[in-house]
């Protein structure tokens, strides 16, 4: 069953004729995407601090949370927003990335990699870590804990925040301790059956998934590299744990729980947990759908006992 939430606003999309992602040029998708947060989005709560910061040319939001002491060196989430690395930036996941940091204690730097398709993979990749190489290094200055690093996202965010737990587990580099993905994209090749019982009427649909994905990954042969699939890395041995958020009426369902269960089967700990009734995107729409703040606040919780 469908939470009525998500059945209205699938129907107020529909009665106000917003027209859907894959018709439309990135330009004008982003900007669609940007406007309709103020929409679903709860208000952006207040933190202890903002800065705007860059690791090389990549632009990246330290938050830290409200009652932290200034000189306290906090652990911190390296968060990697979703929107088939075509849409979203900062601004998109400002609430979200507010809401963590506040309800996990932690600090949270948001990373504003490049989008397809004027930069096409691997370009989001590269940013992803040089953005975690560089917190980790400039923690001392950021007043952050190098021990305590976790990296987290949703959808594509999520494809490379596992990815990153990878990478920094074969380069040795930097001590990631904790991987939070929220309906991660993990397998490029589509064909889970959640992307057909999923791909028409619940918001992200097979074509939207084409069109990120084209733009994205346009040699077909980019889908079997790890680094797009991480679900297809052979050794997923030794990895940070992992909290593995999906939802029910989300065609990327079932490549979420195949990279929790890989996960577990090569020895880490990780923890699946499906809101059976929510579709794709959902945890950022807690002015519209009230299972979304319930998710935030699990998110939250489980970065805090990771991290403090």
């Amino acid at each position: 069953m469908l939470h009525p939430h998500a059945q209205a606003l699938l129907k107020l999309i529909e009665e106000k004729g917003v027209p859907p992602t894959h018709t439309l040029a990135p330009g004008d998708a982003r900007s669609l995407y940007r406007d309709r947060r103020a929409f679903t989005q709860p208000p952006a709560p207040d933190v202890g601090a903002v800065r705007e910061l860059k690791a090389g040319s990549v632009p990246l939001r330290l938050y830290r949370p409200i009652g932290s002491a200034p000189s306290q060196a906090l652990p911190v989430l390296v968060y990697y927003h979703g929107g088939g690395w075509v849409i979203g930036d900062l601004d998109t996941h400002d609430t979200l990335c507010r809401e963590l940091c506040n309800g996990s204690g932690c600090s949270v730097v948001a990373v504003d990699y490049r989008l397809a398709p004027e930069h096409r993979f691997p370009a989001a990749v590269d940013d992803a870590a040089a953005a975690l190489r560089w917190v980790h290094a400039n923690a001392g200055e950021l007043k952050l804990d190098p021990a305590r690093i976790a990296v987290g996202g949703d959808s594509a965010g999520g494809n490379l925040a596992a990815v990153m737990a990878i990478v920094a587990r074969d380069a040795g580099d930097v001590p990631v301790v904790f991987q939070l993905l929220v309906y991660p994209a993990t397998d490029q090749r589509r064909g889970w059956p959640s992307h057909t019982s999923n791909g028409q009427g619940y918001l992200l649909t097979r074509e939207t998934m084409d069109y990120f994905h084209d733009h994205y990954l346009p040699d077909p042969a980019m889908d079997m590299d790890w680094r797009s699939s991480p679900l297809l890395r052979d050794d997923l041995g030794k990895l940070p744990p992992a909290l593995v958020l999906t939802a029910g009426y989300d065609p990327l369902r079932d490549e979420g729980l195949q990279y929790a269960h890989r996960l577990t089967e090569a020895g880490n700990r990780a923890t699946l947990v499906n809101f059976e009734r929510q579709i794709h995107g959902f945890i950022t729409m807690g002015r519209v759908i009230d299972e979304a703040n319930v998710a935030v606040q699990l998110c939250a919780a489980q970065l805090r006992q990771a991290l403090q």
